[in-house]
């Protein structure tokens, strides 16, 4: 248990039997009564977002997380197979549970956020920034670069992403897998 006061970015709590991440916090002293918390949580399953007020001094049931390092093996029927880079212990982790999951390709690395009371998977992250082989966009019109504009191309894991006219295939790029967006190409 913790006090409301102690509650910070990134601190894990459980709450009307949901688990929530604090992605924001303010302490706030009205002109009259006691000090209050603004938090605004993310649900660690659902994604939604809320905004919840606190007194000073209430008690929280917090949650310890545990942040491992896996890697993504294949692709199990509908699971994904990952596996402890420590212990070599195989684990069958649902798709909907992996953030930035159409970028994800064999052997890479990948970070694994488990609750560590009841040692259950909460959700995958993908790194922010992947190399990815680019196997198939239109050709790019010569003398066609005056403006920024782009044009699908499909990566080696099969997710689409728009890029430069200039890129072509073979190629390999740089893409944020938080929103799938070109970032550069790599050299």
């Amino acid at each position: 248990m913790i006090n409301s006061q102690d509650i910070k970015k990134g601190t894990c709590i459980r709450m009307d039997g949901k688990l929530y991440f604090c992605i924001d916090f303010l302490h706030r002293k009205p002109g009259k009564g006691n000090t209050i918390m603004n938090v605004t949580l993310k649900d660690v399953v659902s994604g939604n977002v809320l905004e919840r007020r606190f007194n000073i001094g209430e008690r929280l049931e917090d949650v310890r997380v545990e942040r491992r390092s896996y890697q993504f093996l294949y692709k199990d029927g509908e699971d994904l197979v990952f596996m402890n880079n420590e212990t070599y212990e195989q684990v069958n982790i649902a798709p909907d549970q992996v953030n930035g999951v159409k970028f994800l390709k064999d052997g890479q690395n990948v970070e694994v956020v488990v609750d560590a009371s009841s040692e259950t998977v909460l959700y995958v992250d993908v790194p922010a920034k992947v190399h990815l082989q680019v196997i198939w966009t239109e050709p790019g019109l010569k003398g066609d670069t005056a403006t920024n504009t782009l044009k699908p191309a499909k990566v080696e894991t099969g997710a689409e992403v728009r890029v430069p006219l200039f890129i072509e295939e073979g190629e390999i790029i740089e893409v944020d897998t938080r929103d799938g967006s070109y970032l550069g190409r790599v050299k």
